[in-house]
């Protein structure tokens, strides 16, 4: 369901085509939310059967055809009802904690080995997240809205601490091994 009001909320700035808003995806919100080319698509097309989007066809030389997506008034509405509403509430889910959870049937090298590959994961995120400052110029110069771009860093904040502080864990738990600190099998 967020998906739509991402879609409407970058929409609701300025008019994209599906190409620019996976671009701005990738540069932007990708830290909390990940949306593929297609189910961008997918998604427009199903704003623009509710009306909450209109299509602009803009004829290209040498490119096929450009379909550029406006939000509506009643996109804008819609987009505002949802913004003013309660946080949706949606129950946590992890297929790594299921693991983490039924280790103790795996020896302590092959835990080792799991929360190493772990520690890298979130070292590579932490690192891609802190690089995003540097990579939204373009969309703040865009949208001139120093109050927009407090609440957009508002998110990266919030991503970069809970990746630390998943680090912090994973590293907590590689020394608690490294060091004979766990029960044995």
């Amino acid at each position: 369901m967020s998906l739509e009001y991402t879609i409407l909320g970058f929409l609701n700035y300025k008019p994209f085509s599906g190409y620019d808003l996976k671009k701005i995806f990738d540069t932007s919100v990708r830290h909390f939310w990940n949306a593929d080319q297609s189910q961008i698509y997918r998604t427009l097309a199903r704003l623009s059967e509710q009306g909450l989007t209109e299509v602009e066809v803009v004829e290209q030389v040498d490119r096929p055809d450009r379909k550029v997506y406006h939000i509506t008034s009643k996109g804008r509405e819609e987009l505002r009802a949802w913004l003013g509403g309660p946080f949706p509430n949606q129950e946590p889910r992890s297929g790594p904690l299921v693991q983490v959870f039924f280790s103790g049937q795996l020896t302590d090298e092959e835990i080792l080995a799991k929360f190493r590959t772990a520690a890298e994961i979130f070292r590579f995120v932490l690192g891609r997240y802190q690089q995003v400052p540097g990579q939204i110029g373009d969309i703040v110069a865009e949208i001139h809205s120093p109050r927009e771009t407090y609440f957009w860093m508002l998110t990266l904040d919030l991503g970069i601490k809970t990746m630390q502080a998943q680090l912090d864990w994973a590293e907590t738990v590689i020394q608690a091994i490294e060091n004979k600190q766990i029960p044995p099998q």
